[in-house]
């Protein structure tokens, strides 16, 4: 067996001793470089979430300072800044006192369409969207494929065979021309059905039927909890979606008293521009609007906190 001179023992300990460092040193200039460009990455989404915020905010400032505003006040001053604040009191007692108050009765009307059909589309979206991703049945593909297909179809080329459909039953000019067209969410289906597949697995289905419950029970208990995050995602779309419908109820409803809100401002904005009756009304309209848009804001704001998507995905062991 050879025996290597102490020196040569020392050379090899020293550039072992030298590798060992330059490797560290590798390493931690890789992780810096990492870093320093993942604070790049992090830098640009900042900005570009910030330049995103700021063109959904303009908006609903320039209605919130308008609403601040009288008729003349709107066409003279400074679109983003305020004119007379105390203005604001003024519109909300005219806007509440205009044509005997109606603006109530339209506001009411907004409540009752997006609540009613925001739940009764997503009870929809829910036993659709579980039945499609934990059934199998004939034709399931193609009954799914049609439904994405309407997805892509435009609301607005619906309205005319749906005002043909629902005068066929006596039901225009009725609250449930609105209703009833609304409670079809295709996407809010397809939504459902995607989100089950991922947080409610068919193991935890065939322990609660191997533990005696049945399929309603297993649904009520065990799979509705699991799809909390993806109902009310679909709960308030559908409300917001029914709430901002503008053109189906223009088309169906003709009683002012039947009017949400959307198209009875949009009936006073028709009168402003055409001059009929010789009465400005825009502080209304502006003020009537951002009254409208506070209740979504409300809604999204307290139940964001039950989006936490994909918290039960494999929590089954």
């Amino acid at each position: 067996m050879a025996v290597l001179p102490a020196n040569a023992l020392d050379t090899q300990s020293i550039t072992a001793t030298e590798r060992t460092r330059l490797s560290r040193d590798d390493k931690r200039r890789a992780r810096d470089e990492r870093r320093r460009a993942a604070g790049g990455r992090r830098i640009g989404s900042h900005i570009l979430l910030i330049i995103m915020a700021i063109y959904f905010v303009i908006p609903i400032w320039w209605l919130f300072v308008a609403s601040t505003k009288s008729t003349g006040s709107l066409f003279s001053s400074p679109a983003f800044w305020f004119d007379d604040p105390s203005a604001f009191f003024t519109n909300i007692v005219g806007l509440f006192q205009h044509q005997g108050g109606i603006y109530w009765r339209w506001l009411g009307n907004s409540f009752v369409y997006a609540f009613v059909s925001g739940i009764g589309a997503t009870i929809v979206a829910v036993l659709a969207g579980y039945g499609f991703a934990k059934y199998r049945f004939r034709g399931r593909g193609f009954m799914f494929g049609m439904i994405l297909g309407s997805v892509m179809v435009p609301l607005t080329a619906l309205v005319i065979p749906t005002f043909m459909l629902l005068s066929q039953y006596g039901l225009i000019n009725t609250p449930w021309a609105v209703i009833l067209p609304s409670l079809l969410n295709p996407f809010g289906v397809y939504l459902m059905r995607v989100y089950t597949q991922d947080a409610v697995s068919d193991e935890l289905l065939e322990a609660a039927r191997i533990d005696g419950a049945g399929e309603w029970r297993t649904f009520a208990t065990i799979v509705v909890p699991l799809l909390k995050p993806a109902i009310v995602t679909v709960l308030l779309l559908s409300i917001v979606g029914t709430w901002n419908n503008f053109f189906l109820p223009l088309a169906v409803l003709t009683n002012p008293d039947l009017l949400p809100v959307t198209v009875g401002l949009n009936r006073w904005l028709a009168l402003s521009n055409s001059g009929a009756g010789g009465e400005q009304v825009w502080n209304l309209i502006t003020s009537g609007a951002f009254i409208s848009v506070l209740p979504l804001l409300l809604s999204f704001l307290f139940l964001q906190r039950y989006w936490q998507g994909g918290l039960t995905v494999g929590s089954v062991r």
